[in-house]
């Protein structure tokens, strides 16, 4: 049984050697970060996940963290690379964490007397990179050529933080794009005895693979444009219904359900960058990826659709406080990069209001971003009260709960990005507007 190193326990890279570790692989996980690997070492989740410390409790002797490169090496024979690749100036990403990463691997693997390894590049990165750039430096510090001691593979994932785990373990699909065949047959024989479900794998060349990866996630940002366009639009016809009408559409097996619903604009670590960088790679080409741009600016105006929208109501009620539920970019995560809430929060204190956050994982990023420029609630009921404006900007299940009990102000002004309340229920203390209803 292949023995497997993880180099990078961010929080995909944690969830995928816990993945594997619990399937009965001996998982070495590496990370530069010692808190990270202690963690590991002592069986608790480094991170907040879904089932992440179930899985590694799981694992038992299965998985351990190091610090150390070369054990990646010495003790398995296929390393994944999870590290960052944050975006460049251009939009492009950097490949600067994976060349760090690759560098002292590639040295110990020069040093080892083993026949083969693999390596496998999980982190998302622009088109050529794997073939100009990191296959290059690794044959230049192990002394081997490319399919001669030595395999490459692109296999990104398509996970969503919240739910890492059960994406990893239920994909709709594995990406690998092969060095050759051999390599390619290593990791598909892997992922079959690792996934819960079956699902498709395409192999194919590391530029196609590099390609599929992110214009995937910037077809999604166009399916999401798209229907935050039709919420506009229904937010000027009375009689509407945005939910029936992306419901209906998401019925069609040409379309599908997923993705296809009116609310804020995308955020989070992949949507936006990823789109950026479908952009920059066709600029490269020397094409102009219109639609890609479009969906972009489309989300720009989501931002500012509602932030002009909450500014409209302070401005009505002469009140200089805002209260806001929800800081993640989506829920089941404590990641607020790009979120709606963060944008508003951004602009809000540039024009001095009050504003008071609550979260149920968030808080603590927020209050290592904002620090005292914010006030932190330790409910929603507490958000509520802070307030007589509160925007609803993350779909947790919590806030589906808020009923006219927990309303103090009278009146009480809520905007809910996601449509997630019975308007029946809060009150008449309430004023209601959602995004995508038309509110006369």
């Amino acid at each position: 049984m292949n023995k497997l190193s993880v180099i990078g326990l961010g929080k995909l890279g944690a969830c995928m050697a816990a993945c594997f570790a619990s399937k009965g692989f001996e998982t070495i996980g590496i990370d530069i970060n010692k808190e990270i690997v202690d963690a590991i070492n002592d069986g608790k989740a480094p991170l907040a996940e879904p089932r992440l410390q179930e899985l590694i409790t799981a694992s038992g002797n299965k998985l351990r963290g190091t610090q150390d490169f070369e054990e990646a090496i010495h003790q398995s024979d296929i390393s994944f690379l999870v590290t960052p690749t944050p975006s460049k100036p251009d939009g492009n990403f950097s490949d600067k964490y994976l060349s760090l990463s690759l560098e002292p691997l590639a040295t110990a693997l020069k040093k080892s007397n083993k026949r083969y390894h693999l390596f496998v590049i999980a982190s998302t990165v622009s088109p050529g990179t794997t073939e100009e750039s990191l296959i290059p430096l690794i044959e230049k510090f192990s002394g081997r050529k490319l399919n001669e001691g030595v395999g490459v593979c692109y296999c990104p994932e398509f996970m969503a933080l919240g739910s890492v785990i059960n994406d990893f373990l239920n994909p709709d699909l594995v990406l690998i794009g092969e060095s050759d065949k051999s390599a390619g047959d290593q990791l598909a024989k892997l992922y079959k005895a690792v996934c819960e479900n079956r699902p498709y794998i395409a192999r194919m060349s590391i530029i196609s693979a590099e390609i599929t990866k992110i214009s995937l996630n910037s077809y999604i940002t166009m399916k999401i444009g798209f229907a935050n366009t039709l919420a506009n639009i229904c937010e000027r016809i009375l009689g509407t219904d945005i939910d029936a009408i992306t419901k209906a559409l998401g019925t069609d097996k040409r379309i599908s359900p997923y993705y296809l619903k009116g609310g804020p604009a995308y955020g989070g670590p992949c949507f936006p960058r990823d789109n950026r960088a479908f952009v920059a790679f066709a600029k490269k080409c020397g094409y102009e990826a219109k639609l890609a741009k479009t969906a972009d600016e489309v989300n720009e105006y989501q931002r500012e659709h509602l932030l002009n929208l909450v500014l409209k109501q302070v401005s009505e009620a002469h009140d200089k406080r805002v209260s806001i539920l929800g800081l993640a970019y989506k829920a089941n995560t404590p990641v607020i990069e790009e979120s709606a809430a963060i944008n508003i929060i951004n602009e809000l204190t540039k024009k001095d209001v009050d504003i008071t956050v609550y979260d149920p994982l968030a808080l603590k990023n927020a209050r290592a971003t904002f620090r005292d420029r914010i006030n932190y609630a330790s409910s929603v009921r507490d958000c509520l009260s802070r307030s007589a404006l509160c925007v609803i900007t993350t779909p947790w299940d919590e806030f589906k709960t808020i009923d006219h009990t927990i309303i103090v102000h009278d009146p009480t002004t809520i905007i809910d990005c996601w449509r997630m309340l019975d308007p029946r229920k809060l009150g008449k203390k309430v004023k209601y507007i959602a995004i995508g209803r038309p509110s006369g």
